[in-house]
């Protein structure tokens, strides 16, 4: 049958759907990205150590996740806003504080209560004057970083507080079949926020005030009222990190919140967020804690330094922010 008699093709038959190449998705998907470099992560560190891979290790490192996870859920809906929240590890420091000098003359319910309390009043001063004040969210987090900082240190008299009730430690050193109870609480505050963002009005409020602000103004969103709320999650998230961090040593420390912010922002900028806001992703967030924590485990078990650390966090979300706009140019011009 020559070409010119080849019967037509029939117009209701589908039409072959693109194929989605490893790199379309690599591109496209933040999700995917994710699980590949953290695959690879793994594959590097398991060569470097042969400690890396083992049960022990990996639940070590499920329970390290927990209070940087903690405070980088937080951090996630500040970013998607377009902001950024400076005072996450010196409100950790201070709520820590709260916490601990509460507990001195109340029960655990109590105490955390107030510890809650605490990280959302610090919270609710950053939004508010951010919202109202109509100051950059970078100088007035890095304010309250000062500020909680500073109070830290006063209320404790710039000692720790031990002796905690033996209780609290529960929370860190308990198992649900083998896997520490600390992370099983992350898992369902992620899950929780994930629906919130997915399923939500008031989640897909937030995507809509960090991709055009004006235009969630016009159509009836109540702009200044989600995004004091975004800091005020941010502060109480913070406050849940003091909690699970003095479980685990029944210990509260001033410092004990020390550049957590640079972790938290860290694993949100490698989950695929936007520091210019409209774009994120609760899984990403948590796929790239993950990514922190396995650096800085494997950090420790090839005996670097410390001080060579801090090096490396900072190299990775500069590159980090590097490929993301990269990725977000080929996006824009496909």
């Amino acid at each position: 049958m020559n070409a010119e008699n080849a019967p037509a093709p029939s117009p209701s038959a589908p039409a072959a759907k693109p194929r989605r190449t490893v790199l379309s998705l690599l591109a496209t998907n933040i999700e995917f990205r994710m699980v590949v470099v953290i695959l690879f992560v793994m594959l590097v560190l398991s060569l470097a150590s042969p400690y890396f891979l083992t049960v022990k290790n990996m639940l070590n490192v499920a329970d390290q996740s927990v209070i940087v996870g903690m405070v980088s859920l937080g951090e996630t809906l500040v970013i998607l806003i377009g902001g950024i929240d400076l005072s996450v590890g010196s409100l950790v420091g201070l709520s820590g504080i709260v916490l601990g000098l509460t507990m001195r003359h109340l029960g655990l319910a109590e105490s955390f209560a107030v510890c809650l309390g605490a990280g959302a009043l610090a919270g609710l001063a950053n939004g508010l004057i951010i919202t109202y004040g109509r100051i950059a969210p970078f100088v007035v987090t890095l304010g309250m970083m000062s500020i909680g900082a500073s109070l830290a240190y006063v209320l404790s008299g710039a000692n720790s507080i031990s002796g905690l009730p033996p209780g609290l430690g529960t929370l860190s050193a308990d198992t649900i079949i083998g896997i520490p109870l600390d992370f099983w609480c992350l898992l369902v505050v992620y899950a929780v926020c994930y629906w919130f963002l997915t399923s939500t009005k008031g989640g897909r409020t937030l995507y809509a005030l960090g991709s055009n602000p004006e235009a969630a103004r016009v159509v009836g969103l109540r702009v200044a009222a989600w995004s004091v709320i975004a800091y005020v999650v941010s502060g109480v998230m913070s406050s849940v990190a003091a909690i699970f961090l003095a479980s685990r040593i029944l210990s509260i420390d001033p410092i004990g919140g020390q550049g957590l912010e640079l972790d938290a922002i860290a694993a949100v900028v490698i989950g695929g967020a936007s520091l210019f806001g409209g774009r994120g992703s609760i899984i990403g967030t948590l796929l790239g804690v993950f990514v922190m924590v396995f650096i800085r485990n494997g950090l420790n078990l090839l005996n670097v330094s410390p001080y060579w650390q801090g090096t490396a966090i900072g190299s990775i979300i500069i590159i980090a922010v590097l490929v993301e706009r990269v990725l977000s140019g080929a996006r824009r011009r496909a």
